[in-house]
């Protein structure tokens, strides 16, 4: 098992793709503390993956640095340590660029950016005593999209907030690879989460998607936790400062592509 005996934050983890990266992280052998603010996803995340290994929840909203300082301690305190921190929570909002509001527009920075900022900085920090203390350095995982690359009108701040967790990726990389603590991004691209099933379910929106797909199908979650497992892991040793896209070949391409 690629991450035996190491421990594991996941924020957003209680569904979708966090809670997909929980399950792959439990099944490498980790210890995973589950940070959302949905307190029934978490209770029933760790009803459902406590057979699987060790895990907890914890009730979190990134964008607050108490409740990210909460969540380290909660970690600590269950686990003695933390390896791994994948930065998942985001929200989206959708609104065209001249109808955005500003408390719309800096909600979703503050969780999407933010979040990830506050959570990274409490990790990091904890990593860099560990490894003063003799242990391993960690691992660090941001969650940005293919949005990073390209643009969607009606999500404006979540957009903006990918962009910037690209360059934050790059930053945080770049400052702890002194520790060897390694910092690296996944950008998904369309995967069948809660939040796409009702654009599948509608033909005319599935077909719009899967043209723009190489491949031609939705991805799963598991594909994303999967790439979240192997970044996590030594095999990953040489690797930071990236960003490794996951999405069907769509950034790749500049046509679209028939569907059946």
């Amino acid at each position: 098992m690629k991450l035996e005996n190491r421990t594991a934050i996941v924020t957003g983890g209680a569904q979708g793709i966090g809670y997909a990266i929980a399950q792959r992280f439990l099944d490498e052998g980790a210890r995973v503390m589950i940070a959302d603010n949905d307190d029934d996803a978490g209770e029933e995340a760790i009803e459902t993956l406590s057979g699987r290994g060790e895990i907890r929840f914890v009730d979190c909203d990134v964008s607050q640095r108490l409740d990210v300082h909460n969540l380290l301690a909660a970690t600590l305190d269950a686990f003695g340590m933390v390896d791994i921190l994948v930065s998942n929570a985001a929200l989206t909002a959708a609104a065209d660029f001249l109808d955005i509001d500003e408390e719309t527009f800096d909600r979703v920075l503050a969780v999407n950016l933010k979040g990830a900022l506050l959570t990274g900085q409490a990790v990091a920090k904890q990593m860099v005593k560990q490894i003063e203390e003799g242990e391993a350095p960690g691992s660090i995982i941001t969650m940005s999209s293919i949005n990073a690359q390209v643009a969607i009108p009606n999500q404006v701040p979540y957009t903006v907030s990918k962009g910037g967790i690209e360059q934050l990726t790059k930053v945080m990389a770049l400052s702890l690879a002194p520790y060897g603590i390694r910092v690296n991004a996944i950008g998904p691209g369309s995967i069948m989460t809660r939040m796409l099933e009702a654009v599948n379910k509608d033909e005319k929106a599935r077909r719009t998607l899967l043209s723009r797909t190489p491949l031609r199908r939705v991805g799963e979650p598991k594909e994303i936790a999967a790439v979240a497992a192997f970044l996590a892991s030594d095999d990953a040793s040489y690797i930071t400062g990236e960003t490794i896209f996951v999405d069907g070949g769509r950034l790749a391409l500049n046509y679209v592509v028939p569907v059946e």
